[in-house]
């Protein structure tokens, strides 16, 4: 990049960061006042993000309902949703916008330049010209509005963010982290709720709305990041022209003020909702929560991510230990919380009671004395420090595009002090200063200074409250009702007339003037080819090997999956406590804190997991296996065999102390994720209904198998022989030479190491006779409906389509698209005012519609109905074909780590796919017709019509419309 070339632009700084292979530039635009920051490198997934500091004063959730609603049209692109019509039509990596507690970020990223290109027009015009300022129906849809459909019925409150919030509100962790968040800092912006407090968000009025965008969304308040491989210098000069050249710079007072610290440490008392069936004894959560310097002293920071491992996170470290040997709650979590100007060290007891808060937080500060006083482990330092460097230098975010990640992280200094962007990404020189600290007293320092002689702390309580949520819906209910009885007949009329006004807005059909206003790419554009797929088969005496030969730099991704055929019917629910025991039980030569600190001191981690695979030519054929994952430096690889046999050869299976500890997490942890991810949940129990794949998931991971912990955890006493001698047993039918296959990713060179490793292991895998114990899964259509006590709903309906005699074909991967943004956005999200929607139709046939966040629930089942109705009516000229086939391309050509296309090859391998299938997919999407789409109406009829649904709700709800269910049940 050469200044020269920008003359509408100061040059701040420059920086070379070999840490991610990157030239730093920090830049000033000289009119607006605009920062920009460049990371220029050869990765072709190239990142824009426009950021602003947008700290709130109150807990309306302005700065979040101002996020979805200027993607909501915009000068240039005046559709209703411009979005939802890029999601369609773009082949970007990522697309979305984010509220944090003081910025907000609208980050793109694509490996097409033109698309790229396309991508920050949209999202630039919409920041800075929405249409929010003519249209206050966006404000209506998005934040919150009055709903009367009838002027004799009731008024009820909608939006979807009010929706979204109040089922952000439902979850206990949830309620506690807020309140640990906001009760460190009071006299901040990390005070209130930037998301928004359903009890609050209709207090928002449309003026003050649109005064938070007029005051924080100038260009001398945005934060610009352009990453990757691109003509910089024509970006930059763009922007100036189109954009940030129209504004002059002004003052823009949003600086994040740092709290001052208490001279005592605050405590505060707050309740959580639970239903009927819930117990209140043993229910409540215990925090302790410290402040922590601030973020722009990164060596401070990092070090105490590597305290949070040491101190908290690991298996067995003293924090968590101590408290569950003392019986101080069931599960002990907590963290060490950055991203925000002064970030804050937490520690949580679950399933706790609150007479124990100061046994509570004695144990841990005498803990921690003792700790300063003989020093921190220093095997558990090193393998945080070798934790965390592993990640950063591997930089696998999965999906998400690392120079994303690299854009989010920056803000941790960038945000806080305009000449500290590239602090972040600089990490490589601070582990080896903390390597060369671990001896001298540097971390008891830490722990002395910020966790034991600092006051600006809370103690945080939240304890359970039957029926506190239809408590807190009847007295909305009430004030609705009584603000309905203040009005007048016209004023009633009128919210009538705004609530039908609001509808036929959203009804309205977008202009062909419009929606061509969206830059799109051609079918040209799109690449022909198919992924390629990178399985060798090679085999080390009769096992199979999958050699994915990949360049990894170094690293080698191992599986090794067994196969789980022989498992019978009544220990499959054992598998899933098996894989949560395994490697965090005491072995022969290893405490189990000792073989984690171990494991992570010398490699990127061992983990055990189920995975399933499904025949994409044959549904009722499936493939079922424990795993053990790792992954390692290619001269590691005999360390890490050397573990795994030392935990599968070596577990002490028999510790009961243990064993109850790990059950009770489980069930902890079951709690928390069964509820907050309600739409997976209600998919994988409507599915397990006829799926063989899911039955066997939910047995080890879904609702029935949370009913199995649960009695276990509650019964340990009576069950504990029985569990040992199940889980001793279950290690004879899984972990045996004939059932292992292995998957392993590297090059030429890191699979040199791999087969006289894998010879070793077999010769100690089990090899006794066992009774195989295989029956046929019984199926059936319950249709429950499961109570919580949150205030949403996650609405399911599943089916089968092979089951019905269709063929999947490439066109259903359109299809998802097209409902997931058209049919099902419009009817669930835009008018029914849920959070989100979604849908699938897989290989195998199992196929299903599911709402996230929902107010509804019959409503959604009927729109569900009509699915097919929509896709018979289905029409579209070559511009809109284009645009939904390139949003399908865009979701199957995300741009794929090693370790990823290592994981597609295995999977296709089980699922028995091979490149000439992904080609006749992918051919069937090119070249996709109406015709083709409005051919697929009779596999969705046939789905719904098999009437197999699933919905996780509030309990009034649920009970409301109990007539739909099969059986009515409460989730917990």
């Amino acid at each position: 990049m050469r200044i020269e070339q920008v003359p509408a632009y100061e040059l701040v700084l420059t920086q070379d960061i070999p840490d991610i292979h990157s030239k730093g530039y920090l830049l000033k635009h000289k009119k607006s006042g605009a920062r920009v920051m460049l990371l220029e490198n050869d990765d072709d997934n190239k990142v824009f993000n426009i950021a602003f500091r947008t700290p709130p004063s109150d807990s309306t959730g302005v700065a979040h309902i101002l996020e979805h609603s200027v993607l909501c049209g915009s000068e240039k692109y005046p559709l209703k949703d411009p979005f939802v019509e890029l999601v369609k039509g773009s082949l970007n990596t990522f697309l979305n916008a984010m509220t944090y507690p003081d910025k907000t970020m609208y980050p793109i990223a694509s490996c097409n330049e033109q698309d790229f290109k396309n991508l920050m027009h949209v999202y630039l015009d919409a920041v800075f010209f929405p249409n929010i300022y003519e249209k206050e129906e966006i404000f209506r849809q998005e934040g919150w509005h009055y709903e009367l459909e009838e002027e004799d019925g009731p008024i009820t409150l909608n939006g979807v963010v009010y929706n979204e919030m109040k089922g952000a509100f439902s979850s206990p962790e949830d309620v506690l982290e807020r309140e640990i968040f906001n009760s460190l800092f009071p006299d901040t912006p990390y005070g209130v709720e930037s998301g928004g407090d359903p009890k609050y968000i209709p207090e928002l009025k449309y003026s003050d709305f649109l005064s938070f965008h007029s005051r924080y969304y100038h260009p001398a308040n945005s934060y610009i990041y352009l990453y990757g491989n691109m003509d910089m210098e024509e970006r930059l000069n763009w922007m100036d022209k189109e954009y940030l050249g129209k504004y002059d710079e002004i003052p823009v007072h949003s600086e994040i003020p740092r709290q001052n610290p208490f001279e005592a440490v605050r405590e505060l008392e707050m309740e959580y909702s639970i239903t009927e069936n819930e117990p209140e004894e043993n229910n409540s959560y215990l925090s302790y929560n410290v402040v922590v310097g601030d973020s722009l002293d990164v060596e401070t920071c990092t070090a105490f991510e590597v305290l949070d491992y040491t101190l908290l996170s690991a298996p067995g470290a003293p924090l968590k230990q101590v408290l569950l040997d003392k019986g101080i709650g069931k599960d002990i979590m907590g963290s060490y919380e950055d991203g925000i100007y002064q970030p804050f060290f937490s520690i949580v007891a679950k399933n706790a009671r609150p007479e124990d808060k100061e046994r509570f937080v004695s144990l841990i500060q005498d803990t921690l004395k003792e700790i300063v006083k003989n020093g921190v482990d220093k095997k558990a330092i090193a393998a945080g420090i070798n934790y965390m460097e592993f990640r950063f230098r591997e930089a696998d975010f999965s999906s998400f595009p690392k120079g994303l990640m690299y854009g989010i992280d920056v803000f941790d200094s960038w945000l806080y002090d305009d000449n500290r962007p590239f602090d972040q990404v600089m990490r490589l020189d601070i582990f080896e200063k903390l390597k060369a600290k671990a001896d001298t007293g540097y971390f008891e320092e830490l722990i002395e200074k910020y966790l034991l002689e600092n006051t600006h702390a809370s103690i945080v309580v939240v304890n359970p409250k039957r029926g506190l949520a239809a408590e807190t819906d009847k007295k909305l209910e009430e004030k609705l009702a009584a603000y309905k009885a203040s009005l007048s007949k016209e004023e009633i009329s009128k919210i009538a007339a705004d609530t039908r006004h609001l509808k036929k807005y959203q009804d309205e059909p977008e202009t062909e003037e419009a929606l061509r206003t969206i830059p799109l790419l051609k079918r040209s554009d799109i690449g022909t080819e198919a992924a390629k797929l990178y399985n060798t088969e090679k085999k080390v005496g009769d096992t199979r090997i999958l050699h994915h030969n990949l360049y990894t730099n170094g690293i080698g991704y191992l599986d090794l999956l067994f196969d789980t055929k022989q498992v019978p019917q009544d220990l499959i629910p054992y598998l899933g406590i098996l894989k949560s025991v395994l490697g965090y039980v005491d072995t022969e030569h290893y405490k189990y804190g000792e073989l984690f600190n171990e494991i992570n001191a010398r490699s990127g981690g061992i983990a055990f997991g189920i995975q399933v695979f499904g025949d994409a030519k044959d549904n009722q054929k499936t493939t079922q296996v424990m795993g053990i994952r790792a992954k390692t430096l290619y001269k590691d690889l005999p360390f890490v065999f050397e573990m795994i046999r030392e935990i599968l050869c070596t577990s002490h299976l028999d510790d009961e102390k243990r064993l109850y500890e790990i059950l009770a997490k489980m069930k902890s942890r079951l709690q928390m994720n069964l509820a907050s991810a309600g739409h997976s949940t209600a998919v994988m129990r409507a599915l397990s209904y006829f799926s063989e794949n899911s039955n066997f998931q939910e047995r080890v991971a879904g609702i029935d198998f949370y009913k199995f912990v649960d009695e276990m955890e509650k019964n340990f006493q009576e069950k504990k022989q029985e569990i040992i001698a199940n889980l001793k047993g279950l290690m004879h039918y899984v972990f045996r030479p004939e059932n292992l296959l292995v998957s392993y990713t590297a090059d030429e060179e890191g699979y040199a190491y791999l087969e006289k490793e894998v010879e070793q292991l077999k010769g100690v895998l089990y090899t006794s006779a066992v009774k195989t114990g295989a029956t046929k899964t019984q199926f059936e259509v319950k249709n429950e409906g499961f109570k919580t006590s949150g205030q949403v709903q996650y609405v399911a309906a599943a089916g089968n389509f092979a089951e019905a005699g269709f063929a999947y074909t490439g066109a259903l991967r359109i299809l998802k698209v097209m409902l997931s943004y058209e049919y099902l956005w419009m009817n669930i999200r835009v008018k029914g005012g849920a959070y989100g929607c979604m849908s699938s139709f897989r290989r195998n046939g199992d196929g299903f519609l599911v709402s996230y966040r929902d107010p509804n629930l019959t409503k959604t089942l009927a729109v569900f109905k009509k699915t097919g109705d929509f896709i018979r009516s289905f029409d579209a000229d070559e511009r809109e074909m284009t645009k939904y086939i390139i949003g399908t391309i865009s979701e199957i050509d995300t741009p794929l780590t090693p370790s990823a296309k290592g994981n597609m090859s295995l999977n296709a391998w089980f699922s028995n796919l091979t490149e000439e299938d992904l080609q006749k997919e992918r051919s069937e999407i090119l070249n996709a017709q109406p015709e083709d789409i409005r051919r697929l109406a009779g596999i969705v009829d046939a789905m719904m019509e098999q009437n197999r649904i699933c919905v996780i709700g509030s309990e009034e709800k649920i009970e409301q419309e109990k007539k739909v269910f099969g059986e009515v049940r409460h989730l917990l």
